[in-house]
């Protein structure tokens, strides 16, 4: 079967996932996640590319971003080869950085842009990674507010759009980004996981991410963790209650019980 096409934006402006194959980090330290933000300048640099929002996690990437000559997939794959040639050669690896395909939505009109910019900034807020988008370093959030200088982000195109005073459009975008949100987006976990395997591999992340020195039965045996554990996997992956059991070795009826809140 061939490749579903690509949605083709009237706007020219997209919202673009790009993940780590298998889903693994494709940022090991600081130094990588530099080097792609080069990267991406590099090829602005080149094009008429523009830039509206960032967000580097772990083992995937989030843009939003206009090119209205139709080169979005070209741009991509140039964007994730020059960075995939980098990262093997760092770590001394060969095979596939990226997952083979990039995904991506179209972004429709002003009002969808503004919405997917601020998921995009609250993505390490999501994760419980911050409390709040301007304390993680390695979004664009920073640069709406005036708080670091790029030449990456096109923020002020965006910013004018809520007011010509960029003061004022400042505090409002603030307030804006603040807001609930119950928009689905093109997200990380949009490809359900189903199998106990991808449910070890996301187990694995989550844990490190939120108890890096915990052991797994030590989390299991504590109340409140082990609600969360199970609760997360519920909400986030497709594992049934038994598949969830099994992959924590629970008995059934424990995960039935939190599940439905008993």
């Amino acid at each position: 079967m061939g490749r579903v096409q690509r949605e083709y934006s009237p706007t020219g402006c997209y919202h673009i996932m790009l993940r780590g194959n298998e889903r693994k980090n494709i940022f090991l330290d600081e130094s990588d996640r530099r080097r792609f933000l080069r990267t991406v300048l590099k090829k602005k640099s080149e094009t008429e590319l523009a830039i509206y929002a960032y967000c580097l996690m772990e083992n995937h990437i989030h843009l939003v971003m206009r090119e209205e000559q139709n080169e979005i997939s070209n741009i991509m794959k140039g964007i994730a080869t020059s960075y995939a040639m980098f990262f093997n050669t760092k770590y001394e690896r060969i095979g596939h950085v990226f997952q083979d395909r990039f995904k991506s939505e179209s972004v429709h009109d002003d009002r969808y842009l503004m919405s997917v910019i601020r998921y995009v900034h609250n993505n390490p807020v999501k994760a419980g990674i911050v409390v709040k988008a301007g304390q993680y370093e390695w979004s664009s959030y920073r640069s709406y507010l005036n708080m670091e200088n790029s030449p990456l982000v096109d923020a002020v195109f965006v910013l004018e759009m809520i007011s010509e005073n960029l003061d004022k459009a400042r505090l409002e975008f603030k307030r804006f980004s603040n807001e609930e949100d119950e928009t689905e987006y093109l997200d990380n976990n949009d490809e359900m996981i189903t199998t106990l395997g991808e449910g070890q591999m996301y187990l694995q992340d989550s844990i490190a991410k939120k108890w890096p020195q915990v052991s797994m039965d030590a989390l299991l045996e504590d109340k409140k963790s082990r609600y969360e554990i199970i609760k997360d996997l519920r909400n986030n992956t497709g594992l049934s209650i038994r598949k969830i059991a099994d992959l924590l070795g629970l008995h059934r009826r424990v995960v039935e019980r939190i599940v439905s809140n008993k």
